[in-house]
């Protein structure tokens, strides 16, 4: 058995995904190249991501690839907005609010995570960084 295999966040993320699919599965002809193939990737990225980086060598990487899935995540969470703004004749908000409030869960569950194994960790927030102009540099 694979360490992932073990982990909630994983086990989530697959339900997730299967979400994720019926959610698109309802989205026209005309989104099977954009928004459907967009979602279901991103979607699927947030577990490989998990299995992934359950393997690496050093805390380090783990937690790079859990970011990376929460990019993916919320990749996924924009996809939604898009829809929901499209107002799509077939589409349920059932769905959507099901895959809103599960991406939240899992969302703070490997933020959690990420966490737990480095909690020294300083993670750099946008309001954080110093941006400069060649004019001010």
């Amino acid at each position: 058995m694979f360490k992932f295999e073990n982990l909630e966040i994983w086990k989530l993320s697959l339900d997730y995904v299967d979400l994720v699919y019926k959610l698109t599965k309802r989205l026209p002809k005309t989104e099977e190249y954009n928004l459907k193939s967009q979602m279901i990737r991103a979607a699927t990225s947030v577990s490989l991501n998990i299995a992934e980086g359950s393997m690496g060598q050093t805390n380090s990487e783990q937690s790079r690839f859990l970011g990376m899935a929460l990019r993916s995540l919320i990749e996924t969470v924009a996809c939604q907005f898009l829809i929901k703004r499209r107002q799509f004749p077939n589409m349920d908000n059932t769905f959507l609010s099901k895959a809103y409030k599960d991406s939240q869960i899992l969302t703070k569950k490997i933020q959690a995570m990420r966490n737990a194994i480095l909690p020294e960790k300083t993670w750099v927030r946008e309001n954080d960084a110093n941006y400069f102009t060649s004019d001010e540099a």
